[in-house]
């Protein structure tokens, strides 16, 4: 069984103030997220737009699917 006397990482008490500072910028590198903007998805950005014109044909029709 492992126990915490078997890591090899030495205690942050016993690093040099260079490889305490050294382990500490790779934490922080670690932990960066990213802040940028982000795409948004190709289905979302096209929204689409009634036509400008409808015919009384057209009218009728998407009267008749709506119900009305």
């Amino acid at each position: 069984m492992t126990t915490i006397e078997d890591l090899s990482q030495k205690s942050i008490s016993e690093l040099s103030v260079d490889e305490a500072l050294e382990l500490l910028r790779q934490i922080r590198l670690s932990r960066r997220t990213y802040k940028g903007t982000y795409k948004k998805s190709a289905a979302k950005a096209k929204e689409q737009k009634p036509p400008a014109k409808m015919t009384p044909e057209q009218a009728k029709k998407l009267l008749e699917l709506l119900g009305g």
